[in-house]
């Protein structure tokens, strides 16, 4: 079944899936299946049914918090509700590329059907098929808002990579806030072999302007790093090519890291940027530390230093942005560094995933705020597995 599925939906669009998904379902007496894909914000799931301009006309929403759907989410296992009807019983299976939690599939078994690993098996393929069309949909694009988007958002979005991932050794994962009126902040991440590139980059101002800038600055690090140099020379070609664009009226500010996923040889530079942390077993160490170079776009001249520290089994590194930490209060009061440390402490050694410790924090962050951001917020999360790979968690 799930092989004919992917046959038939490779010239099916997003619109033509729920029904294509309905029809392969029944036939395995998996009834009354329905598709449901989270917001940008992990808020809500909608469901998909294939009609109106975002394909989501007719269709039922879900909050991801308070639900079994959103706890079955939430938790990455398949849940069955209490009680049964006409005999079956209903169960929500997220739906996940492995590490990327998509949203969740609705359907109806048999009563005394046990289906967790047949649900996971279909759950997974219509993860392929939802990516597989997501990047040229604007149907998709309208589903997962929840409201109007500014353009710098816009080009955050196409810009950065999943917000997720699970490899060798690693899980990484990454939260930017406010999703809809995004200015200058940006994160990047991407494998080459067993190495591992992570950065953060925070431009200056809260505009377009500040988001054209972040997406020079991404551009440039990322054609550097391809072309094989050095993360020193990967932060001086961004400063280059933000001088040659902007002359020093434009800056970013960033961490610029690798990490050797075999051995767990943490290498970085600070260009101007807060300093990354790192969370180790159920206790937070100090800050890492690294001599700071200007920002870049400023032609300081300041001496790159690349730092290196070895990480432990299970050691999470936090890059983020000063937006996570100088969000106020309606009273003035700053979400703070303690807090921010405090939260993701907690949330680690509460075993949730590092996906999940990341949207609860933001909504700490937005709950704080009130939900309105002056500043962009980004947080990006990396965990080194150290050899335990079976152990990875997504």
């Amino acid at each position: 079944m799930l092989v004919d599925l992917i046959q038939v939906s490779h010239t099916a669009n997003l619109e033509a899936l729920p029904r294509l998904v309905a029809d392969h379902l029944r036939s395995v007496d998996l009834h009354d299946g329905a598709m449901f894909v989270v917001d940008l914000q992990d808020r809500v799931m909608r469901q998909v049914t294939g009609r109106g301009l975002d394909a989501g006309e007719g269709g039922a929403e879900l909050r991801v918090d308070g639900t079994l759907p959103g706890r079955a989410w939430q938790r990455v296992e398949s849940l069955a509700e209490s009680g049964s009807r006409q005999g079956r019983r209903r169960w929500w299976t997220p739906i996940t590329d492995g590490v990327e939690r998509l949203g969740v599939l609705r359907t109806d078994v048999a009563e005394d059907e046990r289906p967790q690993r047949v649900l996971g098996e279909v759950a997974s393929v219509l993860a392929l098929l939802l990516l597989g069309k997501r990047s040229f949909s604007d149907s998709y694009a309208r589903l997962v808002r929840s409201a109007p988007m500014n353009v710098a958002a816009e080009m955050q979005m196409n810009l950065m990579p999943p917000p997720a991932y699970a490899g060798h050794n690693v899980t990484v994962g990454a939260v930017l806030e406010p999703a809809y009126d995004l200015g200058g902040d940006a994160f990047d991440f991407a494998l080459a072999g067993s190495t591992l590139h992570l950065a953060v980059f925070d431009a200056m101002g809260h505009d377009t302007a500040a988001g054209i800038t972040a997406n020079v600055a991404v551009a440039a690090c990322r054609n550097a790093r391809r072309q094989g140099a050095t993360l020193a020379e990967a932060s001086r070609a961004v400063e280059r090519t933000l001088l040659e664009q902007f002359g020093t009226k434009r800056y970013v500010t960033g961490i610029l890291a690798s990490l050797d996923t075999e051995s767990g040889v943490l290498t970085w530079v600070n260009r101007g940027h807060h300093l990354p942390l790192l969370i180790r077993g159920r206790r937070v160490s100090t800050p890492l530390s690294c001599p700071p170079a200007g920002p870049m776009g400023t032609g300081l001249g300041l001496p790159v230093t690349v730092c290196r520290d070895q990480l432990e089994p299970g050691d999470r590194v936090v890059l983020y942005t000063d937006g996570v930490v100088e969000a106020r209060d309606a009273h003035g009061e700053e979400f703070g560094k303690d807090r921010f440390i405090d939260y993701v402490q907690r949330h680690h050694s509460g075993g949730f995933t590092l996906h999940e410790t990341l949207r609860r924090l933001m909504r700490a962050v937005l709950d704080h705020h009130a939900g309105r951001m002056d500043d962009d917020a980004t947080v990006l999360l990396a965990e080194w597995r150290g050899g335990h790979q079976d152990d990875l968690v997504p």
